[in-house]
C-alpha cells in the first residue's frame, strides 16, 4: 500500500493520538522472539536462577545478617542509602522529606542494589551471569515503588489537583494502547508531525524508484557546491528520515548548506510478498543508487554514508567492489555501527542458537519481522528510559507523552524481511564481517580488510545497543585511514547532533591504536556537534568546487515527485 503524494500525516491515529497496530482489532499478543533478544528468554533466565536458589539455599542467608542491620536503619530514619543523582524516578521531594516514602525507597534502591552480589553468590559464571544480571535487573526496575500509584507522591497529588481527572485521562491511555499499541505505552504523540511539512520536509525530489527503493536527491542550498556527491543509505529497520528531522535539526539540511550534493535512499517497507529479499537485494540496490548518484553529478565515484545496520550495508557493498578493483566509492561514514558483533551489548545477551532458532520460524511464518517486535526488543534493553518512563507519565500521571520529532521518527517502525532477517541472525552469531569468506554477498566472499578508502567512524559513549567500543574496532578492521569519533550521548541522539542542541560534545583522536581504551587516553573533547568536525572532513574528500545545478535529477534520472517520495510513507 502506497500513500499519495505530497505531505500526508505520519500515520493515522487513534483519538488518543496513538498509532494503530499493523493488524487492526488484534491486542496485545505474547512477548516476540526478536534478534537476540525477548522476555521470554529472560523469563528463562529467572526460572534457571530460581533452581540454583533452591541447589543452594544458603547463597541468600550469606549476607542476610549485613542487610538485616541496615534495614533497620532505613526503619529508623538513619540510613544514608540515596538514589543515584541521575535518577528521575525519586525527583519528587516528597521521597526526602516525607518519613513513608523515604523509607520505600531506601528499602527498594538497598534491596536493588544487590542484584550484583546476589549472581555471584549464586555461583553462576561467564555470560549466564550476564543473562541472570539483567533478567534481575529487569524485575528490579518493575517493582520500583514509582511504577505504582499509591507508591508514586506525584501521581497522587496530581489526583488531588486534577480532581481525578489524571485518573480518567491514564485509563484512556492505558485502554489506547492496549488497543492500538501492544500494551506497550506510547512515547510519544505523533499528530503534530506531518512528513513533508514540518518532518522530513527538506526540499527535494524522487529522481529514481524501483521495487525495492527510491532515491531522493536534495535540493542545493548554496551557490556553489561540491562535485563529489553523498549518498545516505539508511538502515533497513527504520526510516530515513531521523537524518532529516524538523528544519533546524536535519542532518541532510545542514549537509546542504556545507555545500554537500546529498542523495538518499528510502527503502520500501516490505510485505510478504517480499519475503526473499536479502543481503544480495539491497546490496545491489545500493550500487543501483550510486551509480545514479554518478550519474547526475558527473562524478566518478562518491562518499558513503551509513548508520547502523545501513553502515554494515556500506562495508558489505564495499567489500564487494573492492574484490573486484572497483573504486566507486571514495570514502566511507559508519555511526553507531558494529561491523565486529563480539559485543558486550544486551542485545547479544540472549543470542542463543536456541532464540535464534526460534526468532527465525517467527518471520518465516509471515515473510516479515513487523517493526513493532523490534521496538519491543530495543524498549526492553532499556526498561526505565523507554518502557516504565511511559508507564508513570501515561497512566499514572495522566499525561500525554511528548510530541518530539526523533520519538515520532522511532515509532514510524518498518519490516525486514525473512530471507534478510535470517542472514543478519547468522551474521550475527557467526561474527561473520570480521571473518573473511565465510559470508558471501552478490556472489563475492566478503572481505572488510579490503576497505582501503578513508573512513569516519562515529560511536556514541552511552550507546546501549552499539557499544563504543565495539564500534572502534572498525577502525582495526579496514585497512584504509580511519578517524574515529565518540560522541557524548547515546543510539539515536549521537547521530541527531544538531549544531543547536544544548550540552553536546564528543571526543577526537587523530590515532587509532590497537585498543579502543589507548585511543580514549589520547583522545581530546570538544564541545559542541560532531557534525562540525564531520563537514570539515568531508568537504576534504568531496572533490573541487562547481556551480550549483538548478534543478535536481538529468534526463536519465529526472525528477519524478518531491521528497519525501511515497515510499516513506508505507
Amino acid at each position: 500500500m502506497t500513500a499519495p503524494p505530497g505531505p500526508v500525516p505520519l500515520a493515522e491515529t487513534s483519538p488518543n493520538g496513538r498509532r494503530p497496530a499493523s493488524s487492526p482489532g488484534r491486542g496485545p499478543g505474547p512477548p516476540p522472539e526478536t534478534p537476540g533478544f525477548g522476555l521470554r528468554q529472560a523469563a528463562a533466565v529467572l526460572r534457571f536462577a530460581g533452581q540454583q536458589v533452591m541447589r543452594e539455599p544458603q547463597a541468600l542467608l550469606r549476607g542476610a545478617s549485613g542487610a538485616s542491620r541496615e534495614l533497620l536503619r532505613i526503619v529508623l530514619g538513619k540510613s544514608e542509602v540515596a538514589p543515584d543523582k541521575g535518577d528521575k524516578r525519586f525527583a519528587d521531594p516528597a521521597w526526602r522529606e516525607n518519613p513513608v516514602f523515604r523509607t520505600v525507597m531506601q528499602t527498594y534502591l538497598y534491596l536493588g542494589s544487590g542484584v550484583d552480589v546476589a549472581v555471584d553468590d549464586l555461583g553462576i559464571e561467564g555470560v549466564n551471569a550476564e543473562r541472570a544480571r539483567f533478567a534481575l535487573t529487569l524485575v528490579r526496575e518493575a517493582l520500583a515503588p514509582t511504577n505504582f500509584f499509591l507508591g508514586n507522591p506525584a501521581a497522587v497529588k496530581r489526583l488531588v489537583d486534577t480532581g481525578g481527572g489524571s485518573i480518567r485521562s491514564g485509563f484512556a491511555n492505558w485502554s489506547g494502547d492496549v488497543l492500538h499499541n501492544r500494551g506497550m505505552p506510547s512515547m510519544v504523540d505523533r499528530r503534530p508531525f506531518r512528513l513533508g511539512e514540518n518532518i522530513a520536509a527538506t526540499p527535494g525530489a524522487v529522481i529514481h524508484r524501483t521495487e525495492v527503493f527510491e532515491l531522493i536527491q536534495y535540493t542545493p542550498q548554496s551557490g556553489t557546491v561540491y562535485q563529489r556527491p553523498m549518498l545516505v543509505v539508511p538502515p533497513q529497520v527504520n526510516k530515513y528520515y531521523a537524518l532529516d528531522l524538523a528544519p533546524g535539526r536535519s542532518m541532510v539540511e545542514y549537509l546542504l548548506k556545507q555545500g554537500i550534493q546529498v542523495f538518499c535512499i528510502s527503502w520500501r517497507n516490505p510485505t510478504g510478498a517480499q519475503r526473499d529479499w536479502n543481503f544480495d537485494t539491497y546490496a545491489q540496490a545500493t550500487i543501483e543508487a550510486i551509480d545514479a548518484a554518478r550519474e547526475v553529478t558527473s562524478s566518478p565515484d562518491v562518499n558513503v554514508m551509513g548508520g547502523c545496520l545501513g553502515g554494515m550495508m556500506i562495508a558489505m557493498v564495499q567489500a564487494h567492489l573492492a574484490a573486484s578493483g572497483d573504486h566507486r566509492i571514495h570514502s566511507a561514514t559508519m555511526t553507531v555501527t558494529l561491523l565486529d558483533c563480539e559485543s558486550d551489548g544486551r542485545m547479544f545477551l540472549f543470542a542463543t542458537p536456541q532464540s535464534l532458532a526460534l526468532a527465525k520460524e517467527v518471520s518465516l511464518r509471515s515473510g516479515v519481522i513487523e517493526g513493532w517486535q523490534t521496538a519491543q526488543m530495543f524498549s526492553w534493553l532499556r526498561p526505565n528510559d523507554l518502557v516504565w518512563n511511559y508507564w508513570v507519565n501515561n497512566y499514572l500521571l495522566g499525561k500525554d507523552p511528548p510530541a518530539f520529532d526523533i520519538l515520532a521518527w522511532n515509532a514510524d517502525t518498518t519490516r525486514l524481511t525473512s530471507a534478510f532477517h535470517h542472514q543478519l541472525l547468522d551474521l550475527m552469531a557467526g561474527n561473520q564481517l570480521v571473518r573473511p569468506g565465510t559470508m558471501e554477498v552478490l556472489g563475492t566472499p566478503i572481505d572488510v580488510s579490503r576497505i582501503a578508502c578513508d573512513t569516519y567512524v562515529v560511536a556514541g559513549r552511552t550507546d546501549h545497543i552499539t557499544p563504543w567500543h565495539t564500534c572502534y574496532r572498525t577502525t582495526q578492521l579496514v585497512s584504509g585511514r580511519s578517524q574515529f569519533v565518540l560522541c557524548s550521548s547515546g543510539h539515536i541522539q549521537t547521530v541527531v547532533a544538531d549544531p543547536g542542541h544544548p550540552r553536546l560534545g564528543y571526543f577526537l583522536n587523530p590515532e587509532t591504536p590497537p585498543e579502543a581504551e589507548q585511543w580514549m587516553a589520547g583522545a581530546q573533547r570538544h564541545e559542541g556537534s560532531w557534525w562540525e568536525h564531520w563537514a570539515g572532513w568531508l568537504a576534504d574528500r568531496s572533490g573541487e568546487q562547481i556551480t550549483a545545478p538548478p534543478s535536481v535529477g538529468s534526463p536519465r534520472f529526472p525528477a519524478k515527485e518531491p521528497a519525501p517520495g511515497t515510499y516513506v510513507h508505507q
